[in-house]
């Protein structure tokens, strides 16, 4: 069976998240350099703050740089409409409805940012209308599924 239209553009979609993943570890680890740099010329009080935000700048570009990685080859096995990458894009999908629920929450609660709000509502529109068409029939047709 042909690919719908559809898995090609959520193939897509997970390969711009793959570039920003990228993005953000690069961008992240050129912040833990300026930092070493930094706690070099630091006094001795300010060297375990340094120290802190050097180590949460290593973990952000770690876990951004497997969050890459898992988009990537969820892409690819979109393309080769494997199975598996359809699972793995609904469960990856209705966790990011969860966590987008929560800061949607905590961005109304604790300060409203506009900006924020309606990105977080424009990702939320696209995360439902993945997991609505991954269920799709002729979707699941196409993963050789029924």
């Amino acid at each position: 069976m042909e690919r719908p239209t559809g898995i090609t553009i959520i193939a897509m979609l997970s390969f711009i998240e793959a570039l920003w993943c990228v993005l953000v570890t690069l961008s992240s680890f050129w912040g833990v350099g300026l930092e070493v740099a930094g706690a070099k010329a630091a006094s001795a009080g300010t060297r375990g703050i340094m120290a802190l935000l050097m180590s949460w700048g290593g973990v952000i570009g770690v876990v951004m740089l497997v969050s890459g990685v898992i988009a990537v080859v969820v892409g690819v096995g979109l393309l080769k409409l494997r199975n598996w990458s359809r699972i793995l894009t609904i469960i990856l999908t209705a966790l990011s409805l969860v966590l987008l629920a929560a800061s949607l929450l905590l961005t109304l609660l604790l300060h409203f940012v506009l900006l924020a709000s309606i990105f977080d509502l424009v990702y939320a529109g696209i995360c439902v209308w993945i997991l609505w068409y991954m269920f799709r029939p002729h979707v699941r047709q196409a993963f050789g599924t029924s």
